[in-house]
């Protein structure tokens, strides 16, 4: 593969990453992600239990992590669930990692 097209390859990747890492890249966010790993979903109240911050403040990081693709929500009655939505980025951080291992010569 030629500099150029590598250099195509390897923005076209990041640019495909771009909103995942927007919806991470702000330490709230990281904790709420990180919350919920280990939890199969969690409604707002149940995620605010956890996070130092007001409930409407929670729901404004929720609503970019679900923007940026990071997270789904589940209605169940009156209350929204929100659990992780990982399997593209994971997919697309697979291609950066191969692709730095393949091209990179550090």
């Amino acid at each position: 593969m030629s500099e150029y097209n590598g250099n195509e390859k390897a923005i076209q990747i990041f640019e495909n990453l771009s909103p995942y890492f927007q919806g991470l890249g702000d330490p709230v966010r990281q904790q709420i992600v990180a919350l919920l790993i280990n939890k199969e979903h969690l409604n707002v109240t149940q995620i605010a239990e956890h996070i130092p911050m007001s409930r409407p403040t929670v729901s404004h990081h929720l609503k970019i992590l679900r923007q940026s693709g990071l997270l789904k929500v589940q209605k169940k009655g009156t209350e929204m669930f929100y659990s992780l939505e990982f399997d593209e980025v994971i997919g697309l951080m697979k291609q950066l990692v191969h692709f730095v291992e393949k091209e990179c010569q550090c």
